[in-house]
């Protein structure tokens, strides 16, 4: 399967998240959005996947606030790169 077949997911869960969840996420990209949310974007290759992406948001505590698949390249609306803020994945704040 290639890229522009493999299916692209946008998560949304509350908080701001690092730029270096990004490796923790399989290399999807991040974004902080205004509203205190941030957002997880990318190919994700089966449904098997996206349930482990699934869970390792739940593991680490995130709250998911929503999921949707969405069409490649086409970045969300409103979404804003801000800043990191305080979480990365070893749960140190900065």
């Amino acid at each position: 399967m290639t890229e522009a077949n493999t299916p692209h997911y946008e998560i949304r869960v509350t908080g701001r998240l690092s730029s270096s969840w990004a490796a923790w996420f399989d290399g999807l990209t991040i974004s902080n959005e205004a509203d205190g949310t941030s957002v997880i974007r990318g190919p994700v290759v089966d449904q098997a996947a996206l349930h482990g992406l699934l869970q390792k948001l739940r593991d680490v505590g995130l709250v998911l606030e929503s999921l949707a698949q969405v069409e490649p390249g086409l970045p969300g609306a409103g979404t804003e790169d801000l800043p990191p803020t305080t979480t990365n994945p070893s749960g140190a704040t900065s």
